[in-house]
């Protein structure tokens, strides 16, 4: 049944008064709960827990996404048992009807955009609304649009973010709802400046109402396309080559998303203090750009750490972290067991690498010296066991190489194992389970990386390079343990070299010894990493950051 009311969005929960700036928040991707599958990894889980602080926290917010008919993928095995991508239709029976449907101009032609609401109740979030094309209103080609997420062919991702940009401010219109603030989580939604200017007029008043979140220095996220194309499929809403020009200030053939956004954006932040500096070394040469300020992200405790552990810890009680933890253990282990017929101790030290696969991320980086690792893997005495998991993007076919390598090198060895169907469920089970959470980026690489925040909610303790969000929060072998970082001008692979040796050094003659001779201090580790985590890594602090460094900025 539709949902005929034009203030749908408003009736679920009394808006705290501290919040009262109507923030409309847009993302390609939403990771709320294991059954709606509109996410790919860590981006999607920063929204989710953005989404569920802001419900927590009573804040004047509404979500907007896309509703990916077959997800980003279904990760498999080939009969060999290495990784195979498959693509199947998903049903989300607990969306609501909002009775609202669009239509956006791509490529000269109408497409259809239908509207779908996420209800707060449903799992604990502000409201989200999702937008697909996969109806009947629309031809083949357009209901394709909204089939993947981050399709891989350009016209497709170009008319994704029409879609979501364009398509989510009519639909905005549509229900009547006042927004003061369009927040654009990562650049795909910035065709909506293009629509605030039609709405406006003027360029300053997209910027009083538009603010900006950069997520990764990498280049795959910071889109380029060639501006004629872009034009041709009403990306720009209407509006001219030269008008775009002249309020972009972007008079190249390839047409930066990012640069776009931060020249329409009051204000833009970065993901981490160190995000920021390379954040404003990346762009300062640029004029006329946004302020760009630190609003570190951060992960929702009330979905990610395990209650039981928790109430151990505000208990005092060490016997009860060491018993929970073993069960949490055994309960990842059953599903090591499930996946890999590998029976895995909870006795024994177990190291986690679990993120989005990507060569940057080098998953591989703790058997660069594989004889050394080996040694750890097999002796009887004080061994340790890891767990990989992680989805590569489907087209990189080098993160997936060295997804398979791992797989190959695992089944000769029965202390280490590769998980897979890396999704929400498995990654909240793999961040209960570890002992030890690996982080191993190339140095400035990693604009946050937030899985290791979740993780140490529940007493595991964060193995990182100092990169990201780890030097916010590590007290070195007291909340955590450091990979002291080398020159990231060196070689990559004298980085990986050095890196390792200094990884293994610190796992042989600290980590190790640690866990297994001195087991209090162990616990007394777990539970500094638990403690120090909150409040500055709960998402409540990032939602209440963005309302008052972003959205009420002036």
């Amino acid at each position: 049944m539709a949902l005929n009311n034009a203030s749908i969005l408003d009736n679920f929960y009394e808006k705290d008064e501290k919040y009262s700036t109507s923030v409309a928040y847009f993302s390609m991707e939403f990771g709320i709960h294991q059954a709606l599958k509109t996410y790919s990894g860590g981006l999607g889980f920063l929204t989710g827990s953005h989404m569920r602080s802001a419900y927590d926290l009573k804040q004047n917010v509404v979500g907007i996404g896309i509703l990916w008919s077959y997800g980003y993928y279904d990760q498999t095995r080939n009969e060999d048992r290495t990784m195979a991508v498959a693509y199947r239709r998903k049903l989300y029976y607990f969306l609501k009807e909002t009775g609202v449907t669009v239509s956006v101009k791509i490529g000269g032609r109408d497409v259809f955009v239908k509207a779908l609401l996420l209800e707060p109740d449903t799992f604990g979030t502000a409201p989200i609304l999702f937008l697909t094309t996969d109806i009947d209103e629309n031809d083949f080609l357009s209901r394709t649009i909204t089939h993947k997420l981050y399709d891989n062919n350009e016209e497709t991702r170009i008319a994704q973010e029409i879609v979501l940009g364009i398509g989510g401010f009519k639909v905005l219109e549509a229900l009547e709802r006042k927004v003061d603030v369009y927040h654009l989580n990562e650049g795909h939604a910035i065709t909506l400046a293009f629509s605030l200017f039609n709405k406006y007029g003027d360029r300053e008043k997209v910027r009083e109402h538009m603010v900006f979140t950069t997520h990764t220095p990498e280049k795959a996220g910071n889109e380029e396309h060639e501006v004629h194309l872009l034009h041709k499929m009403g990306f720009f809403d209407g509006l001219t080559l030269e008008k775009v020009q002249e309020i972009t200030e972007i008079y190249e053939e390839i047409f930066n998303i990012t640069l776009a956004a931060l020249r329409l954006s009051k204000i833009t932040n970065a993901v981490s203090k160190i995000h920021q500096e390379v954040s404003n070394e990346m762009w300062s040469s640029y004029p006329n750009i946004a302020k760009i300020i630190k609003i570190t992200n951060a992960q929702n405790r009330r979905y990610w750490a395990d209650k039981t552990l928790t109430r151990a810890l505000d208990e005092h009680e060490d016997y009860q972290i060491i018993a929970r933890k073993k069960h949490l253990k055994r309960i990842l282990f059953d599903m090591v067991a499930d996946q890999t017929g590998k029976m895995f101790d909870p006795d024994i030290l177990t190291l986690v690498w679990s993120r989005r696969f990507s060569e940057y991320k080098r998953p591989g980086l703790i058997k660069y010296d594989f004889e050394r690792f080996k040694q750890l893997i097999e002796r009887n005495d004080q061994p340790i066991q890891v767990i990989w998991a992680g989805k590569p993007y489907p087209s990189d076919s080098n993160s997936i190489n060295i997804f398979n390598e791992i797989i190959y090198q695992s089944k000769h060895l029965k202390r280490i194992a590769v998980l897979f169907r890396y999704e929400l469920s498995l990654s909240q089970m793999l961040k209960r389970g570890a002992d030890v959470w690996l982080n191993t980026p190339r140095i400035t690489r990693e604009a946050s990386g937030t899985s290791g925040m979740s993780a140490c909610m529940n007493g595991a303790v964060h193995f990182s390079i100092a990169d990201g969000w780890h030097p916010e929060f590590a007290k070195d072998g007291i909340n955590s343990f450091t990979i002291p970082p080398c020159s990231h001008k060196l070689p990559i692979e004298e980085q990986d070299r050095i890196d390792n040796q200094n990884m293994m050094d610190i796992l042989e003659e600290k980590i190790i010894p640690m866990y297994y001779d001195r087991p209090k201090e162990w616990v007394g580790m777990m539970k500094h990493s638990m403690e120090d985590i909150m409040p500055a890594f709960d998402s409540g602090r990032m939602a209440y950051e963005y309302y008052v460094n972003m959205y009420n900025y002036r």
